[in-house]
């Protein structure tokens, strides 16, 4: 690793993983300590946030683990301030916390709608309302979103709330830049494609193969242009070098990370 983020703090929101295997918070929690940065490892699930942060810290790195629901304002508040007691400031906030129910305006109860909207977009207000006077203080800082494509296409899955959240998130983005931009303080939204990561099993596999899980990640494959799903390294890959000083001059703007789906689906 080359110390892309050496001696920078970085709160990951969303930093455990739902299910075995490699989720796109963890991976990017545990790529940002690899590339120097003392990391807030914040899940709802405390186990979870625990495991990621074991991770980090079996590897050499500094690593705190934090348990927080990110749509509940004194919990976010409490996080951030745990977070400046360990390690005295924030370089970077990376909100990676969402959740996908199925269901079109007419399937989708109004429970289920406000629950997605609450984790996916409300998270992220709270993380940056508490965050942000931080980074001004600094007169610093870089906030990564992570939104995906089906908040700009039609994916082909009916999941109204999750799609509505996620073009949330593009707008918030840019909003929160501009308004910010001259603070240096950068904002930038990431649009996954269709990923292999555990978050995709329960919710989805019910939609592809009556639920054979193999064949919903053939079925799946087969769509991208690429012949194969990303990964929560690709992801992962792209927060870090949103969140990295090779990005300074780079804000309000979204990172397409698909293999080429959005192209072929315009």
């Amino acid at each position: 690793m080359t110390g892309r983020l050496q001696d920078k703090v970085a709160i990951v929101v969303g930093a455990g993983s739902s299910g075995p295997g490699w989720g796109n918070g963890k991976a990017t929690a545990v790529l940002f300590a690899r590339e120097g940065a003392k990391v807030a490892c914040v899940d709802l699930n405390e186990a979870a946030a625990g495991e990621t942060a074991s991770i980090i810290e079996g590897e050499g790195g500094v690593a705190v683990a934090l348990q927080a629901d990110g749509s509940k304002g004194p919990e976010v508040e409490a996080m951030v301030k745990a977070t400046l007691e360990r390690f005295g400031r924030i370089d970077v906030l990376h909100n990676n916390v969402g959740i996908l129910e199925l269901g079109g305006p007419v399937e989708a109860s109004e429970e289920s709608w406000d629950k997605v909207m609450a984790v996916n977009l409300k998270s992220m207000f709270l993380t940056c309302k508490h965050v942000l006077p931080v980074m001004q203080a600094q007169k610093s800082g870089a906030i990564v979103n992570v939104a995906s494509i089906a908040g700009i296409r039609w994916t082909g899955v009916p999941y109204i709330s999750y799609s509505t959240s996620k073009a949330g998130v593009i707008q918030f983005t840019q909003s929160v830049a501009l308004q910010h931009a001259a603070e240096g303080i950068r904002a930038n939204a990431i649009l996954p494609g269709l990923m292999n990561t555990p978050m995709i099993v329960e919710p989805l596999k019910g939609v592809y193969a009556e639920g054979d899980v193999d064949e919903m990640i053939r079925l799946r494959n087969a769509q991208c242009p690429t012949g194969k799903m990303g990964d929560a390294w690709d992801v992962a890959n792209a927060g870090l070098f949103l969140a990295s000083d090779e990005a300074k001059y780079i804000t309000a703007t979204q990172l397409v990370v698909d293999g080429g789906l959005t192209a072929k689906i315009s």
